[in-house]
């Protein structure tokens, strides 16, 4: 690497704090590091020109899980743990929202929906008998009921007559919210250097030694926040998994408004800008999309048109403008893993799919472990 004294003394030298990743999770880590300890020096890593993994590729939905999703996490969580869950990405919301601003994420309290396809009569059926119990375990949280059930207004097709209404949700857009984070952080004195792809890291004495493109320098501690990519280089139960999402060219009178989901969440769309934003469908091969590379399959994309042009919007013409994909980190449990791993190195990861709701919460809480 051809880096100039300058370069070395005023980047890489007398480190305090290196956050590897750029997302939700890295930028309040270094917020938060940077509150407690404002005289020292941070420095974060991103190995993208933008946050890689999904924190600007999401769908934008701040959401805490829809009935057949918490109903499907209570199958491997015990009753307890879901609603510490719920209780965490609510807090988490509420945390980014104290941040950065409604106006920053450009808010918008829709309400959430959930939708049932024609042939879905079991999960339809059990959703609707376990939905007042899934209303009394969230009462201490919400202090009302969550979940109703409602006429569908919006003319969609092939789905039950009922959908499930949530107020508590609402829409946020990303790039907003991203934007405003990275100007905070700036602002702060924290540093940000994009395009670095850390290869290892050596404890030494005192510190770490960090690794890229066979140079190297030393920070007192280095704290991860790379989800989806953490098994790269540190040993942590989080498995990659991509989403696959497309969005249309703007619709004339549009009159979709809010964040729906079908099938326990695999399948998620929103109205923004006139347009419909449809993600969704890792369920049709899970082996194939537990990955770290971008990138798109033609028997998602597909599902994702047929849902599009005979569920959301039936009967109508509708183009694709873009499509693009995005890496979340998941494991055998919904909890995030924020650890200490060893005397100076720790861990913020495995988001589980609900990053924009408690990507917040998990960097302050990593930051706390300093």
């Amino acid at each position: 690497m051809n880096f100039s004294y300058w370069e070395l003394k005023n980047w890489f030298s007398g480190v305090d704090y290196t956050i590897i990743g750029s997302g939700i999770v890295g930028l309040h880590c270094a917020l938060s590091l940077k509150e407690r300890f404002p005289e020292s020096k941070i420095l974060v890593l991103e190995k993208g020109i933008l946050p890689q993994g999904a924190s600007t590729k999401n769908a934008g939905f701040a959401c805490f899980g829809s009935v057949s999703e918490i109903i499907d996490d209570l199958k491997s969580h015990s009753e307890e743990e879901v609603v510490q869950l719920v209780q965490k990405r609510w807090q988490g919301l509420q945390l980014l929202r104290k941040n950065l601003g409604d106006n920053a994420l450009d808010i918008k309290p829709f309400g959430g929906y959930e939708l049932f396809l024609q042939d879905d009569e079991s999960g339809y059926n059990e959703c609707l008998q376990k939905m007042p119990f899934i209303n009394e375990i969230l009462k201490p949280i919400f202090r009302n009921e969550v979940f109703t059930k409602q006429i569908d207004r919006f003319g969609f097709k092939n789905i039950k007559d009922y959908v499930l209404f949530n107020p508590y949700e609402a829409q946020i857009d990303t790039g907003k919210m991203m934007h405003a984070l990275l100007e905070k952080v700036v602002s702060k004195g924290i540093m940000i250097l994009n395009q670095i792809e850390v290869s290892h890291f050596n404890e030494v004495s005192n510190g770490v030694e960090i690794f890229f493109s066979e140079f190297g320098f030393k920070t007192k501690k280095v704290l991860f926040a790379t989800n989806g990519f953490a098994s790269k280089i540190i040993n942590q139960p989080v498995k990659p998994s991509r989403a696959q999402v497309l969005i249309t060219e703007p619709i004339e009178n549009l009159d979709i408004r809010g964040t729906f989901h079908i099938d326990k969440g695999y399948y998620y769309f929103r109205n923004i800008d006139n347009r419909i934003l449809l993600g969704g469908g890792r369920n049709l091969d899970f082996e194939g999309e537990t990955t770290t590379e971008f990138g798109l399959t033609e028997n998602i994309q597909n599902r994702l048109e047929v849902l599009l042009k005979e569920v959301i919007l039936p009967n109508q013409d509708v183009k694709i403008e873009h499509r693009w994909s995005g890496i979340m980190g998941m494991g055998s449990s919904k909890r995030p893993i924020v650890e200490q791993i060893s005397s100076n190195v720790y861990c913020g990861v495995r988001l589980g799919g609900m990053g924009v709701a408690i990507g917040s919460l998990v960097g302050k809480e990593l930051a706390d472990l300093v």
